[in-house]
């Protein structure tokens, strides 16, 4: 099995400064976590989720029958890379630079990586993509014949710029898989759902046999159901504002230093780093998380050389100017 990098807390704890999670950096959104602290934990949810699906479905103008609940996006991931597996299929197709549980599921199911959609009948795609943050290309002739398609949206609530290329026609031949903890700060609590394609009854059935009792608690009901609410959206609408002022800042201040950064239309972007000859990318990170402060080495995702970064408040964003001139400077590099 392929060793698996993420970023967030570590076996050193939770970074002082953590540029390695994708997670909304205003949150967490008051109102959710309110609302997550005041789940009750000592009953069980709905076996059927009845309520919540109900308010999924209103929330996103879409058929009851089309909402399907996950423990996480990555519970979702290995689920229906399974029902793939279970239906004969015998390849992938992943973007060049990706989530790397795609990678773990197809293994662990024996899916060959193929070059070409066509030969895959399990396709993945994400926009806006990870780690990129920007509109994967080709999106709209990946979806038909017969292949199960899945869009992960896990970002497309905190998109800062451009539009999803999906027109809705398009939009609605793939399994759309959302994951809301990003948005809301509170990546801490493991819930997600996914909006099936039309006329997909069976397979939402197979996929329901699939999926152990109560895959979301109490506390993931919570969140899930405080993201439908008005007063949560406009908080995200609010925090969007804050993200991208920050994310000007932050874009400015690494190539002040000279790293060079790539686009991206999320709360997030990679940057390859102006590292000194006599310094690696692995040694510069470890002297960085030894200082509180974490990025994500983006070699996992394709990308030696390069880290993604995402959107931090001020503070941290002068922590790290602070932190790589003294790096440069223990180096015998001018800052």
């Amino acid at each position: 099995m392929m060793p698996r990098s993420h970023g967030g807390p570590d076996e050193e704890g939770v970074p002082l400064h953590d540029f390695s999670s994708n997670s909304n950096a205003c949150g967490p959104c008051p109102v959710a976590l309110a609302a997550v602290q005041q789940a009750d934990a000592a009953c069980y949810p709905d076996a059927t989720y009845a309520v919540l699906r109900a308010q999924l479905a209103d929330f996103h103008g879409v058929n009851l029958q089309r909402m399907v609940l996950a423990g996480s996006a990555s519970e979702f991931i290995f689920r229906i890379t399974a029902l793939a597996g279970q239906r004969g299929a015998r390849a992938v197709w992943l973007p060049p630079h990706a989530y790397g549980d795609y990678a773990h599921a197809a293994q662990a199911w024996r899916l060959a990586v193929v070059p070409d959609p066509a030969q895959a009948p399990l396709r993945w795609a994400c926009e806006p993509s990870s780690p990129l943050g920007v509109a994967q290309a080709g999106l709209d002739q990946l979806a038909g014949g017969g292949a199960l398609c899945v869009l992960d949206r896990a970002y497309e609530p905190l998109r800062l710029s451009g539009a999803s290329a999906l027109a809705d026609t398009a939009l609605q031949k793939f399994w759309q898989l959302w994951t809301p903890n990003k948005a809301l700060g509170l990546t801490g609590v493991r819930a997600a759902y996914v909006i099936a394609p039309p006329d997909a009854e069976e397979l939402v059935a197979q996929l329901e046999s699939l999926a152990a009792s109560w895959p979301v608690g109490a506390h993931g009901v919570a969140m899930l159901q405080a993201w439908t609410t008005p007063e949560v959206q406009s908080w995200l609408t609010g925090s969007l504002d804050t993200l991208r002022d920050w994310k000007t800042r932050q874009v400015a201040l690494c190539e002040s230093g000279g790293w060079r950064c790539l686009p991206s239309e999320a709360n997030f972007f990679c940057a390859r780093p102006a590292l000194p000859e006599s310094v690696g990318l692995q040694q510069a990170l470890a002297q960085l998380r030894a200082q509180g402060i974490k990025l994500r080495d983006a070699t996992s995702f394709g990308l030696p050389g390069h880290v993604r970064m995402s959107v931090m408040p001020p503070a941290a964003q002068d922590a790290l100017r602070l932190s790589w001139r003294g790096l440069r400077r223990n180096s015998g590099m001018s800052s």
